[in-house]
């Protein structure tokens, strides 16, 4: 194993302090065997099961997670879980490490090693959002704010982005010229994020700041 370069940043502290920190990643479940585990009724399983069929997988939907065999799962690519059953997500996690499919049991990462981010969409963009689990109503605020500047303007900017790098595809011959092209394409595009915090914070930092003598 290659010793850590003298530069390299220190590890953030998260990395320590907090049990389930995973790093993002994004799939292409396009034609794979997903298999969501979850009451018909269940909105968070209706929730997954929309999102996977959005992305082209091949979800096979389990409404009745007290008849889940083996069977079901060990060829899957990805399977979701939501019932908070200790039992069965122990199951299945077993089953994850011996038959090698990624498994989400949704509220519970002690058991999966795949966690569900909030997701803050527009046309093809997708914009994933993790606390950590130590803050999801953090998280829920920032998706929220995030999905109300991503809007039909937005989308369309998108579309017209791609339309344009497809022409450039064929216009231009060299790289370096497509690569000038795609530059130039977000120039004058601006994003502004703003945080307001809640008064109990902002109390907080007030009282870190650093007193002057009078």
């Amino acid at each position: 194993m290659n010793a850590p370069r003298s530069d390299a940043p220190d590890l953030p502290r998260d990395v320590t302090e907090y049990p389930f920190i995973f790093f993002p990643v994004g799939l292409n479940l396009r034609g794979r065997k997903c298999v969501l585990i979850g009451r018909a009724d269940d909105r968070e399983a209706i929730e997954k099961h929309t999102a996977l069929c959005e992305v082209g997988a091949d979800v096979r939907w389990l409404v009745d997670p007290t008849a889940v065999c083996d069977e079901n799962v060990i060829d899957a690519f990805l399977v979701i879980s939501t019932p908070m059953d200790a039992a069965l997500s122990a199951r299945l996690r077993s089953l994850a490490d011996q038959h090698r499919f990624l498994f989400c049991a949704i509220d519970q990462p002690t058991y999966g090693f795949v966690a569900m981010q909030a997701i803050a969409k527009a046309g093809p963009v997708r914009i994933a959002i993790s606390t950590g689990g130590i803050a999801p109503r953090v998280g829920k605020a920032l998706r929220a704010a995030l999905q109300r500047a991503l809007d039909r303007s937005f989308v369309r900017f998108i579309y017209c982005h791609n339309a344009v790098r497809d022409r450039n595809r064929f216009r231009l011959r060299s790289s370096a010229e497509r690569r000038a092209a795609m530059l130039a394409l977000a120039e004058g595009l601006e994003i502004d994020v703003t945080i307001r915090y809640p008064q109990w914070f902002q109390e907080e930092l007030r009282d870190l700041r650093p007193r002057t003598e009078p």
